[in-house]
């Protein structure tokens, strides 16, 4: 195991009914450990928060549930009979041993996959039925307004996201995918906010400008904590800003990840 960081003064806030939101790059592995080093100590201080988790989508809690019941402890069992594909999960056995090792509550936080790709093309009421839309204040008389800016931001970072190739007529359906994900997680949060909880989820989803915290108006900012994972090519003041506080490591060894996109375009 490689040597573990110290503590950053912002751990002190993990405890009691925080709700902190701890971002990642999915792919990098530094990071992750990180992260799992923060919940470690936190954990072991005695912080026994509700672990949201952006890896499971909602319908498959009672599969997590079952998973746990079958097997108590076994990480394997519960990411074959829970999780989807799409995701590392190298990445996240060692936080799901901790979780079960500590007895954590464990929740899925995610947006189906199905209704997300829908969200692309039709109206959230239509997706996910108008009770729901409303609940999640996301349509009806209590929705959140998402103002232009707001809007033009998410826009923003979806197209910087896929390498600016998306076609503009694409991007106003897959931000309102992205709020709704985001809408989602708060939710999640809220309902189990009550004795402290933590989401892990990509920087995305974390940042305070754009993300799941501008769902969270109802929790004080006092218990509120988004913190970004980040890789140092990402580390400047206007990305930072969009955190309470930030994580730094080196980037990921990777290929250029738009080198897909633009080969097409070129040809």
């Amino acid at each position: 195991m490689p040597a573990l960081q110290a503590a950053f003064d912002w751990e002190a806030r993990l405890r009691g009914d925080a709700v902190v939101l701890l971002g990642e790059v999915h792919d990098n592995a530094a990071l992750h450990l990180r992260r799992w080093t923060v919940l470690r100590r936190a954990l072991s201080a005695g912080w026994r928060p509700v672990l949201a988790m952006e890896q499971f989508d909602v319908d498959r809690q009672a599969d997590i549930e079952r998973a746990r019941r079958e097997r108590p402890g076994d990480v394997g069992h519960l990411i074959a009979q829970a999780g989807r594909g799409g995701w590392d999960w190298a990445h996240y056995r060692p936080v799901l041993e901790l979780a079960l090792a500590h007895a954590l509550p464990l929740v899925a936080a995610n947006l189906p996959d199905a209704q997300a790709r829908r969200l692309v093309r039709e109206e959230v009421p239509v997706v996910l039925g108008a009770a729901r839309a409303g609940e999640l204040a996301l349509d009806g008389p209590g929705a959140l307004p998402i103002d232009a800016a707001w809007r033009a931001a998410q826009q923003g970072e979806i197209a910087r996201g896929h390498c600016d190739a998306l076609p503009a007529a694409l991007l106003p359906g897959m931000a309102r995918a992205q709020f709704a994900r985001d809408a989602v997680m708060a939710d999640v949060l809220r309902r189990h906010a009550g004795c402290g909880a933590v989401l892990l989820a990509g920087n995305g989803h974390v940042r305070r400008d754009i993300g799941v915290p501008r769902w969270l108006a109802q929790i004080s900012p006092a218990r509120l904590w988004a913190v970004g994972f980040i890789e140092r090519g990402e580390a400047d003041d206007a990305f930072s800003r969009a955190f309470d506080a930030v994580v730094v490591a080196a980037a990921a060894p990777r290929g250029d990840p738009c080198a897909a996109v633009r080969l097409p375009a070129e040809r």
